[in-house]
């Protein structure tokens, strides 16, 4: 097999199931030639070196010819766990014909973990394989780039591609290493592909909702329009959201009507200093008949230090935020500290946990703000999500949240009628809130789900139960 990589040609390892009359396939390719950028996403080279030698080994006649006992094989069959954002899992099923893809990863003997980067204006993926169990010790990593402004399905084509390519090597220690062929093709490098749209993402939606009967009605409006650019150095995020709610009762010849509306602008801009350290500035204009606010424009310039690195995002996250708050603000009603306008200076500071293990997931924040104008007018928040795996098929969910609250500083002066209160049409008085749920869940049956059928929409296999209060 040559491995020598032609001056405009990539490499392409084929992999065929004899006991199947589809192909698979994946695709690596090397080094970038210097001054042209690849269209498609690459396999470095350096990453899939090792791995067509161990498929060289593991497959080579000679170990096959040894191996003619089942006894001989370190593994009966590939278990496989996947870890990562948009994983095309039924994809997978379908095409990796040599392995099994389970539900629980108490039942793996690969870990399959994805990991999300970006790098010098290209996304990347790491694919780190772990044998666990029988095959433990085994471990593989390689990588995929693409520019940003590869489409989505193009990238979990890649994708699939990627995770064949390194279970290869791990097939080769199992039954099904005598049923794999191992062919190398070239093709033509594709030409470079320009982004007409710079990487910015746009997005309009608007929705309404009518509902009534002879003695109510109700109605609401709802529109955004939001633009963002995200790259390795810089993320914008803007948008503009306007919402409108009327509710009419009829009772004992007498009419009720109830309106609120609202609209709000909201931008981000975040500029990266490295693995650690970002700084940006946030930008709003709102306005709220539900919290007595005309009109409020605020300018937040902003400093994050993140604990862990960004890179190891997908796993673990330790952010400390802060950030200092001014502008003026305008009230439809006078409040209860007798003013129609006024100019508000805050300062902010948040701390956000987030963490992915084997045993579950983890977000949990504390974030706390104060008025310069008054140091008394101050809020403190608390909050987490938690997701723990106690064992196989059972897990404990819970989330909660409670702030203290000595901020609200637009509350209508006048106070409010009853109608606005039952309907929640205007912000009351209060110095706490608090949220709490908590549920677990529980799922047993088989551990193997092959098959993709996708009649009668999506389901999954076996029985689940859960329970929540």
């Amino acid at each position: 097999m040559n491995l020598e990589k032609p001056q405009h040609r990539r490499p392409k390892i084929k992999m065929t199931n004899t006991e199947t009359s589809g192909n698979t396939s994946c695709t690596g390719s090397g080094p970038a030639v210097p001054g042209s950028d690849w269209a498609s996403p690459r396999l470095k080279l350096k990453a899939m070196v090792p791995v067509l030698l161990s498929i060289i080994i593991s497959l080579s006649p000679l170990t096959l010819t040894a191996q003619m006992n089942n006894e001989d094989y370190e593994a009966r069959s590939l278990r496989i766990f996947l870890v990562g954002p948009a994983v095309p899992i039924d994809e997978l099923k379908q095409q990796v014909e040599f392995a099994e893809f389970v539900s629980s990863q108490d039942e793996a003997n690969v870990l399959i973990e994805i990991k999300e980067e970006f790098q010098e204006g290209q996304k990347v993926l790491k694919l780190v394989f772990s044998g666990q169990k029988e095959l433990a010790g085994k471990y593989y990593q390689t990588e995929l780039s693409w520019p940003e402004g590869i489409a989505g399905e193009r990238q979990q084509q890649e994708l699939v591609r990627a995770i064949k390519a390194g279970l290869v090597p791990l097939a080769g220690r199992t039954p099904a290493a005598s049923k794999l062929k191992i062919r190398l093709e070239e093709e033509v490098r594709p030409t470079s592909v320009v982004d007409p749209w710079n990487f910015w993402v746009f997005s309009l939606s608007a929705n309404s909702f009518l509902n009534g009967e002879k003695s109510y009605s109700y109605q609401s409006i709802y529109g955004n329009f939001s633009a963002n650019r995200v790259t390795p150095e810089w993320k914008i995020r803007l948008s503009v959201s306007g919402n409108f709610y009327r509710n009419s009762f009829e009772y004992e010849d007498q009419t009720y009507v109830s309106k609120s509306h609202g609209y709000s602008f909201r931008g981000l801009v975040a500029r990266s200093l490295g693995e650690h350290w970002s700084v940006g500035a946030f930008a709003t204009v709102t306005s709220s008949t539900y919290q007595n606010i005309k009109f409020s424009s605020r300018v937040s310039p902003a400093i994050e230090y993140n604990i862990f690195p960004y890179s190891q995002s997908t796993r673990r996250q330790l952010r400390l935020t802060y950030s200092l708050d001014f502008g003026p603000a305008f009230y439809f009603e006078e409040t209860i500290f007798d003013r129609t306008r006024q100019f508000l200076v805050s300062e902010n500071l948040a701390a956000t946990l987030e963490l992915k293990q084997k045993w579950g997931t983890i977000t949990t924040g504390v974030e706390g703000s104060h008025y310069f104008h008054d140091f008394s007018k101050y809020r403190i928040e608390f909050n987490t999500d938690l997701s723990v795996r106690l064992f196989r098929g059972f897990s404990v969910n819970a989330h909660g949240g409670y702030a203290r609250i000595h901020d609200l500083i637009s509350i209508p002066k006048a106070g409010a009628s009853w109608e606005d209160v039952l309907l929640m049409r205007k912000q009351l008085a209060t110095s706490y809130e608090y949220y709490f749920s908590v549920g677990v869940s529980y799922s047993w049956g088989s551990i193997f789900s092959h098959v993709v059928n996708p009649r009668f929409g999506s389901g999954s296999g076996g029985f689940s139960m859960s329970i929540s209060y």
